[in-house]
């Protein structure tokens, strides 16, 4: 499904603030493939979610989507088959537009049913936003006309999630999409992601600073340091896995001990 290929990518080149941030990258994701990621504070795992949505196009290297290239298609061409969810609630929301109508740009831009973003929802897809919301048990099925900017967090970060999934993409990314979250409602929206995600089969990425749910959730975890991918395991050997075998792996892979304060806090907890 996705395929990265020897992908670099070098900020503020040839000055003080030089950043290699993405170091002859290579991963090769299957279709239905759900891969978590973990690693240190700069490790490059933000960076790598930008060159897969097109925020920049990389300095080396290719990238492709269900084999189709798409090094350097637009971001916003690129919007229509990949779904991202970003650490701040915020993000990924139009404020002061109603539910219903951020719902209807979503399906919009990803449906192949219309070929321009000003067509006209009819009420037969307004039923569908309405059973969709039902689903996230909010009670938003109930608030389709009060602005987006008026919600919680919580309940902004679900709806992105619906927004971004509501015609199954090709791709998810979810970059810490429950860290600014409370407890309750980041494992609400957690086992949304999970639910929907198993349901629809939907090739996943997602950055976690919880060394538990690198291991607990999906099939394949990835351990990236300094914009590289240090580690890379899934099937039995990473069911066999604990947190401590994972830190371990991590060293030996980055030769360095992970530095991420959140990260090493969360490997006591469950």
């Amino acid at each position: 499904m996705l395929e990265i290929r020897h992908v670099s990518k070098t900020f503020h080149p040839g000055t003080v603030n030089e950043k290699v941030a993405l170091d002859d990258v290579n991963l090769v994701l299957e279709d239905g493939d759900f891969a978590t990621i973990v690693g240190s504070n700069g490790a490059g795992k933000s960076t790598l979610f930008n060159a897969i949505a097109g925020s920049f196009y990389p300095d080396a290297g290719n990238i492709l989507l269900n084999g189709k290239e798409i090094t350097f298609v637009r971001e916003h061409q690129r919007s229509v088959s990949i779904g991202r969810l970003f650490q701040d609630p915020l993000m990924g929301t139009a404020p002061h537009m109603t539910i219903e109508e951020n719902l209807a740009i979503a399906y919009l831009r990803a449906s192949q049913k219309h070929t321009t973003i000003f067509s006209r929802i009819s009420k037969k897809e307004k039923k569908l936003f309405r059973e969709q919301l039902a689903l996230l048990d909010m009670g938003l099925e109930d608030r389709m006309n009060n602005p987006v900017g008026l919600l919680s967090g919580g309940q902004r970060q679900a709806l992105t999630l619906l927004m971004a999934t509501m015609v199954t993409p090709e791709i998810l990314l979810l970059d810490e999409h429950t860290a600014a979250l409370d407890p309750a409602t980041a494992d609400k929206v957690l086992n949304l992601t999970k639910q929907i995600v198993d349901e629809r089969k939907i090739t996943c990425l997602m950055v976690t600073h919880n060394m538990n749910q690198a291991l607990e959730l999906g099939n394949r975890t990835l351990m990236m340091n300094a914009g590289h991918i240090v580690y890379d395991v899934k099937g039995e050997e990473r069911s066999k896995l604990s947190v401590e075998d994972l830190l371990q792996r991590f060293a030996e892979g980055a030769g360095e001990a992970l530095n991420n304060d959140r990260v090493l806090l969360s490997a006591g907890q469950k």
